[in-house]
C-alpha cells in the first residue's frame, strides 16, 4: 500500500463548504506518484507509459477544510499491459471516498500497450490488495 498525506485547500473548498466532488480525482492521482516512478524513473513527459483508461469513484463521506486527508493507494490486479488500482481517501480516521483506477502500459511511439516488465510486475505485487 501506499501512502500520501494532503493538506486540503481553501480553493478546494465549495460553496456548501465541504472540498468539491471534483478535487477527489486529483487526490487519487497524488496517491500514484510512487508507481508513476516504477514506470519512469525520473517523471519526464518525453518517455511517459501509465495511460488511464478507466475511473469510478465512491463518495462516502464529506471532507473538509482544515484536516489533512489520507490517500491509501493498492494495486488491485495486475494484467499483461494493464493494471487496476484500488484506492481510498480517509479523513479523521472515516472513509470518505474509494475507487478504482485502470491503466495501461501504453507506448506513444508505436501508439500501443506494452507488457509490463517482470521487474516492475514485481515491485506492484508487493502493494497487493
Amino acid at each position: 500500500m501506499f501512502r500520501t498525506t494532503i493538506q486540503p485547500r481553501v480553493s478546494e473548498t465549495d460553496g456548501v463548504g465541504h472540498i468539491n466532488n471534483t478535487t477527489v480525482p486529483v487526490w487519487f492521482e497524488a496517491g500514484r506518484n510512487e508507481i508513476f516512478k516504477m514506470f519512469m524513473p525520473d517523471l519526464s513527459f518525453d518517455n511517459w507509459k501509465m495511460i488511464i483508461v478507466n475511473m469510478n469513484i465512491d463518495y462516502i463521506g464529506q471532507l473538509f477544510y482544515g484536516k489533512e486527508v489520507e490517500v491509501l493507494t493498492w494495486i488491485k490486479q495486475i494484467g499483461n499491459t494493464s493494471l487496476v488500482l484500488y484506492e481510498e481517501l480517509h479523513q479523521d480516521n472515516r472513509l470518505c471516498a474509494k475507487g478504482t483506477a485502470t491503466y495501461v502500459n501504453f507506448n506513444h511511439t508505436t501508439q500501443k500497450p506494452e507488457f509490463i516488465p517482470q521487474h516492475i510486475r514485481e515491485q506492484l505485487e508487493a502493494h497487493l490488495f
